[in-house]
């Protein structure tokens, strides 16, 4: 991720009109007014399903296209059902409009011919991106996303910790198994089926592995036993002294946050770095509450938005993805009181006016200055994440 990309972690973008009206951009409008959007989107977050509202509220009023959120707890359920309809021969009039989809999931999706493009070039705010080959916008998990997916945000695995009842938290991934001998059952981490808990697990492997450089690679047996070996033998001594011994975990996120502010555990994650902040001004965190980072880095991805093959708004669906990525939509993403999530445009591409923002954005004392995050580390190939938490299971659940 490029420090350009980073800079506007905590900036608001307002540059530019919304739409360049070219004749083919114009009938994509055509077509999509009076469509209604279903959008399967992950729902468990309160912030981000406000957010989807405003967007289809936006889309409505603009361009006479409807947002509807189908709220998923897992985004496998959208492929799913998109590979159903395959079976069924349902190649027209889909179900499912938009994904918000990463990694594994949209790998499997691309390998199986479920998406439809590449559309995200003909987007007009696509001008607003950088897509070069190498570019966040352009990779998912070490896999070209060949315009094939929009990117939407950009996302920042950070802990949380309570400052007042923890104020050294640990400062590596090896550290947390003294921290947690030190203070046990203070800290736990959300179900690794839940992608919060499979994240703190590759933060762990980026890492702990031997050679960080083979999990940009697709897992094979060998790599896979060879790299997470390490990462094995440091959860078998955490483990013991996770809250409930690691018997229980919490189900995602939400509750984990739940955990941090009844006092029940001192350290929590998350993955959006203004969440803390936010979570305290909506009296879900203590004050006390702060954002921490691990020396070496922190993993770091952008979410994307892609349509099915099959989707029967098609249309729609791409009015939609390019309103997500207009420097309005960003900015008011980027608002600490609305989501406060990082925006995915490069602010080489917006004007002076757009930069000279980037100061007046609300802040919070417990929103992390841009120095304070660190390095921002690859995310493995998307095999790694499937593997990981089949063995997690394998191990730990039986």
């Amino acid at each position: 991720m490029s420090a350009r990309l980073l800079a506007l972690a905590l900036g608001l973008s307002l540059a530019a009109p919304i739409h360049a009206q070219t004749k083919d951009w114009q009938a994509v409008l055509d077509e999509a007014r009076g469509q209604n959007v279903f959008w399967h989107a992950w729902g468990g977050d309160a912030r981000t399903n406000a957010f989807i509202e405003w967007v289809s509220a936006q889309t409505s009023q603009r361009y006479g296209v409807t947002v509807t959120q189908v709220k998923l707890s897992d985004t496998a359920e959208a492929v799913t059902r998109v590979l159903s309809e395959k079976a069924a021969g349902r190649d027209e009039g889909g179900a499912v409009d938009l994904i918000w989809i990463n990694g594994p999931n949209f790998l499997a999706m691309k390998e199986q011919g479920l998406l439809h493009g590449p559309f995200v070039a003909d987007l007009p705010n696509a001008r607003y991106l950088d897509l070069s080959p190498e570019a966040p916008a352009s990779v998912d998990f070490t896999v070209p996303v060949e315009g094939m997916e929009s990117p939407w945000r950009l996302a920042r695995f950070v802990f949380v910790h309570d400052s007042e009842r923890a104020p050294e938290p640990p400062r590596s991934m090896a550290e947390f198994v003294t921290w947690a001998e030190a203070n046990p059952g203070r800290m736990t981490h959300p179900a690794v089926s839940n992608f919060m808990g499979a994240t703190f697990l590759k933060q762990a492997l980026v890492e702990l592995a031997p050679d960080p450089a083979m999990l940009q690679e697709p897992a094979t047996p060998e790599t896979f036993e060879t790299a997470t070996a390490p990462l094995w033998e440091w959860y078998d001594a955490l483990r013991p002294n996770l809250w409930r011994e690691g018997r229980t975990l919490p189900e995602n996120q939400g509750v984990q946050q739940q955990l941090l502010n009844d006092g029940e555990i001192d350290i929590a994650m998350s993955f959006d770095p203004a969440s803390t902040a936010a979570a305290i001004a909506e009296g879900l965190l203590p004050d006390t509450a702060r954002v921490f980072v691990t020396e070496g880095g922190m993993i770091g991805n952008v979410s994307f938005v892609a349509i099915p093959y099959n989707a029967a708004n098609k249309a729609g669906a791409k009015v939609v993805a390019d309103f997500l990525i207009s420097p309005e939509a960003q900015a008011h993403m980027q608002d600490i009181t609305v989501l406060g999530s990082f925006s995915v445009l490069d602010p080489a591409r917006l004007d002076a006016e757009a930069q000279a923002l980037f100061d007046a954005l609300p802040t919070a004392e417990a929103l992390p200055r841009l120095e304070d995050l660190g390095p921002t580390l690859l995310e493995p190939h998307a095999s790694w994440m499937t593997l990981l938490t089949e063995e997690w299971s394998r191990r730990y659940t039986q």
